[in-house]
């Protein structure tokens, strides 16, 4: 499990494709002596499982599952990652849950930048969008932020200096793809929902008010 805090911005050394899956080596610089064979790791939100170490250098296999589902597919030589390694039990929990299990993709749409701030809109089908709820918690390349608002088809998110500083979001730009991870306490809430509610119409935050929540 991650709490969505990253420890370190990463690139990638090499990108090896087989097929319909790949070998991606991340340079962990001295993350990589604290690691070992086994270990998880949040590359931009995504676990992975390092695979061989040498050096400050980490290989991980990446599923054909995890590039349908996600934003890996897109990695070049030289791209930049969100790192987390997998909590310890000791760990100070300071983000959200996070898995590592990737809901799917967003698409930037619009970036304003004020000082070191910045309010980036988002847009995502609107499966992602009905597990959102305006206040709370999405993980966006593995960074955990809170849903400042959102409408049917899009969400909005504001981020301080410090997360535009240690994070890939910094650098991004509009009309890219980032990996979407929605926050599992309403995943599960909504799933307890709907098998109890009735079943005419889609469970989405516009029926929960209609219905008294």
């Amino acid at each position: 499990m991650f709490t969505g805090l990253i420890e370190k911005i990463c690139s990638i050394k090499s990108i090896h494709r087989g097929g319909d899956s790949m070998v991606i080596s991340v340079n962990l610089g001295e993350l990589a002596k604290q690691s070992q064979i086994g270990d998880s790791i949040a590359i931009n939100g995504v676990c992975l499982t390092i695979s061989r170490i040498d050096g400050d250098f980490a290989d991980f296999d990446v599923s054909s599952e995890t590039l349908s589902k996600t934003a890996l597919k897109k990695l070049q030589i030289g791209s930049k990652v969100n790192i987390e390694r997998a909590m310890s039990p000791s760990s100070r929990f300071g983000g959200h849950f996070v898995l590592g299990h990737v809901d799917g993709t967003a698409k930037i749409e619009k970036i304003d930048k004020k000082g070191g701030f910045a309010d980036i809109k988002f847009s995502a089908e609107s499966e992602l969008m009905d597990s959102m709820v305006e206040k709370g918690s999405v993980a966006i390349d593995g960074i955990s932020l809170t849903i400042c608002n959102l409408d049917k088809n899009s969400f909005h998110v504001a981020l301080i200096p410090q997360t535009m500083e240690k994070t890939t979001l910094n650098h991004a730009k509009p009309g890219e793809f980032v990996n979407i991870e929605t926050d599992i306490i309403i995943k599960a809430v909504k799933k307890q929902l709907e098998a109890v509610l009735p079943q005419k119409d889609k469970l989405s935050l516009e029926k929960l008010r209609e219905l008294g929540f």
